[in-house]
């Protein structure tokens, strides 16, 4: 029985596309801002001075992300069932501010920040963090990423996996699995 999901909770100065991106999530400096070896300052310094566009890294580093409500309305759904809707983020040290400033913290809890823990997604270390913290079994455990690499760790461990590729999907994938969700209202 299921008794805990994780979400999962992502041209203007002449660089080409992707190239902040690129710079960002590239090996190491990525680890390092995940596991918190580096502040989330310091990784965007680092962008900046690797793309030579200090001012676009700094935009990009300010974009705000966008909530998405019918998986925020999920989450509450699965609370009101009596189920953890929490969340496993490979962030930084900058997460918790930005999770209350947007009200993430009301529909999930707890929220496992990887830049805390010390291990990032797909690591089985931060899956294991997440097991021994809500003390329970890998089988009672449901884990979602829109990066089907991520969830390998969690396979590995014994967690139910699913590939976010929307709400919808998604609630199929819970119920599939004995999570007690509606359907989509037509």
């Amino acid at each position: 029985m299921i008794r805990a999901v994780l979400f999962d909770l992502e041209a203007r100065h002449g660089l080409e596309v992707g190239a902040i991106a690129r710079a960002a999530f590239r090996s190491p400096v990525i680890e390092d801002v995940t596991t918190g070896r580096i502040t989330r300052a310091e990784w965007l310094r680092r962008i900046g001075e690797h793309t030579g566009a200090a001012e676009a890294v700094d935009e990009w580093g300010r974009t705000a992300f966008r909530v998405d409500r019918d998986l925020t309305a999920l989450a509450d759904e699965l609370r009101a069932h009596g189920l953890i809707a929490a969340i496993l983020t490979n962030g930084t040290d900058t997460i918790a501010a930005e999770i209350a400033s947007c009200g993430l913290d009301h529909h999930f809890s707890p929220i496992f920040n990887s830049a805390e823990i010390g291990f990032a997604k797909p690591d089985p270390r931060a899956f294991r963090y997440v097991l021994d913290t809500l003390a329970l079994p890998a089988d009672q455990v449901f884990f979602t990423d829109d990066s089907p690499s991520k969830l390998v760790g969690a396979a590995g461990l014994g967690l139910h996996t699913h590939p976010f590729t929307g709400v919808e999907a998604l609630r199929s994938a819970l119920r599939d699995c004995g999570v007690d969700v509606r359907a989509a209202a037509a």
